[in-house]
């Protein structure tokens, strides 16, 4: 390229939408570090390539694995680039522009400890070579430098395909499950202790000759808090039930956690989630769940739910995770009296509808809308990022904020 065009171009308008690029393709370039290389370039007025390539490497990238993909959408932006003024059109799609002069060569091609074994770079005009090859194959290099978490974590788990849903069961498998803590009735020796143990002071006190001049103190000890998740498994919400399975089989085995899972009837899937591996346990699920992908009937599971486990300990000062859209196909009124109940008897209610992340979603169904004035907090949990807000709800249950959200 000549020199003489880097005086006529809109450098800072390149460099931002170069960042952008950058960021399309993967590499984690902020708003931020497009700013600091437009005004670096617009500060150090370039005259050539080469120093473009170096402004932009310094300013824009945060770790050396990211200095190939950089490369390579550097040579398919700048080289062959005749008028700046189209810049922002450039398209990424377009095959690779032949060989620019030895003088307009980028510096890293010679570069000490670049390995070239003496050959020739392959591009586009070299005899035998195949452009279109090249193109996927430098495409599917900027596709990999995206990790799972970039590309599926603001993703709807309704719009993920097979393959991406088994990474999804992986990036699920990671989230941190830590349970909400309450006091115990037991005390223990603390040092920030606010309750004096007088017995253990005087004790001590035959030391210093009858003087308590050390005072022992005690203080409350955290237990866990029980977790109950109960999750709608009806044909509405077979997008997003099977993820929630993942979730729920970590929470029985890593929080000693309940299950139960509802559509025309509860059934509950503690055991059968708390032992082996994923594969066998899911399998044990279908067989334990006929009904599963039928219809809704919420006041009717939640109150069987009350009557056979909720009175008996499982739900009295719990904390209660609800996933369902809030579909019903029974009376609604049967899910407010349901839910009234529950609150009474949890700790707290955690009601997650994936529909809700919907822009103009409006809780108008006749179950969501009777549940909703017993609600704690109401959380979308449609997707990884979501999912990891239903977490920290969980973790935070022990302040008692409620929330909607």
């Amino acid at each position: 390229m000549p020199d003489a065009a880097f005086a006529e171009a809109d450098l800072a308008a390149v460099a931002s939408a170069f960042g952008y690029r950058l960021h399309s393709a993967g590499v984690p370039v902020t708003p931020e570090r497009s700013a600091r290389f437009a005004e670096t370039v617009l500060l150090a007025a370039p005259t050539s390539v080469e120093d473009v390539y170096w402004l932009g490497r310094v300013t824009l990238l945060s770790a050396q694995a990211q200095i190939p993909v950089y490369d390579a959408l550097f040579d398919r932006t700048f080289r062959g680039v005749v008028d700046f003024s189209d810049a922002l059109a450039i398209d990424l799609d377009s095959p690779p522009a032949p060989p620019s002069p030895a003088s307009e060569r980028s510096p890293r091609d010679g570069l000490p400890g670049r390995e070239t074994d003496g050959v020739a770079p392959m591009t586009s005009a070299t005899p035998g070579s195949d452009s279109r090859a090249d193109a996927d194959i430098e495409d599917q290099s900027v596709l990999a430098a995206a990790s799972p978490e970039e590309r599926l974590g603001h993703r709807d788990f309704s719009e993920c395909s097979p393959e991406e849903l088994v990474l999804l069961r992986q990036l699920v498998e990671q989230l941190p499950l830590i349970p909400p803590m309450r006091r115990g009735r037991r005390s223990r020796r603390h040092p920030s202790g606010a309750q004096l143990d007088v017995r253990a002071t005087l004790r001590r006190a035959h030391r210093s000759g009858g003087d308590p001049v050390r005072r022992v103190r005690r203080r409350r000890v955290q237990r866990p808090r029980r977790v109950v998740l109960i999750a709608d498994v009806s044909g509405s919400m077979e997008p997003y039930v099977r993820v929630y399975l993942h979730l729920m089989r970590g929470a029985v085995r890593a929080l000693g956690a309940e299950s139960f899972v509802f559509a025309t009837r509860l059934t509950r899937l503690t055991r059968h989630l708390a032992s082996g591996g994923p594969d066998y346990a899911y399998a044990k699920v279908s067989e334990a769940t006929p009904d599963w992908s039928g219809g809704t009937r919420i006041g009717e599971a939640l109150h069987r739910f009350l009557d056979e486990h909720g009175r008996r300990g499982v739900a009295r000062g719990a904390v209660i995770v609800i996933v369902s859209d809030g579909w019903e196909i029974g009376d609604p009124s049967a899910v407010g009296r349901a839910m009234e109940r529950l609150h009474r008897l949890a700790y707290r209610v955690i009601w997650v509808n994936p529909r809700s992340a919907a822009a103009q979603y409006e809780p108008l169904a006749g179950g969501m809308a009777a549940a909703l004035p017993h609600v704690d907090t109401f959380l979308s949990g449609h997707s990884v990022k979501a999912l990891s807000d239903v977490m920290a709800a969980i973790q935070s249950a022990e302040r008692g904020e409620a929330r909607r959200g």
